[in-house]
C-alpha cells in the first residue's frame, strides 16, 4: 500500500514522504529498488497533478529518526484510533512544518506511541472508522489542507 500513499500524498500536495518501517510493519523496505520505485511514482503522480515541483522521497527511517521530525516539527501529529483529541480540533498553522505519522495496518505499538507523544507529538483521531494505511494519510493531509489557503504553496530557496 506505500505505493498507492505515495501517489495520493503527491497529489495532495506534501512536501516530504518518510517511509518507516513501525514495530508492527509487515512490509520491511530498505532496498535501493523501491527508493527508485517510490520516486518514480511521486514523479508521475506530480506529473498528472500539475505540481510545479517534486515531494522528496527520504530512505526509510527508524522510530528514533520520526521522533526526530516530530520535535522539529510547527505541528506534530499521530493519527492513533484510540485518541481521545480529532484532527479537526487541531489549529493549522500558517507557517513551519507539519508532520503526520500514519502507523501501519497493525496499528502503532503502546510504546511507539509514547515516544510520539515524548518527542511533542500531539496523538489524534480521524473519526469514528480505521483507515488504512495507505488512506489515513490522504485523508489527514485533506482535513489540514481545506483549513488553510496557503496549503501546499512553497517557495524554492
Amino acid at each position: 500500500r506505500a505505493d498507492t500513499a505515495i501517489e495520493m500524498l503527491t497529489e495532495l500536495g506534501a512536501a516530504d514522504i518518510h517511509p518507516w518501517n513501525a514495530q508492527h510493519s509487515i512490509a520491511k523496505w530498505d532496498d535501493e529498488k523501491t527508493q527508485v520505485k517510490w520516486q518514480r511514482i511521486a514523479r508521475e503522480a506530480s506529473k498528472q497533478s500539475r505540481r510545479s515541483w517534486l515531494p522528496v522521497v527520504h530512505d526509510v527511517v527508524s522510530t528514533a529518526g520520526v521522533c526526530q521530525l516530530l520535535a522539529a516539527a510547527q505541528t506534530a501529529l499521530v493519527l492513533h484510533e484510540a485518541a481521545t483529541s480529532a484532527l479537526a480540533d487541531v489549529p493549522v498553522p500558517v507557517r513551519g512544518d507539519v508532520v503526520v505519522v500514519v502507523g501501519p495496518e497493525g496499528g502503532l505499538s503502546p510504546g511507539e506511541v509514547e515516544q510520539f507523544a515524548a518527542a511533542g507529538a500531539r496523538i489524534v483521531r480521524m473519526g469514528a472508522t480505521v483507515l488504512r494505511t495507505s488512506t489515513a494519510g490522504a485523508a489527514a493531509l485533506a482535513a489540514l489542507a481545506s483549513r488553510t489557503p496557503a496549503w501546499g504553496a512553497r517557495m524554492a530557496p
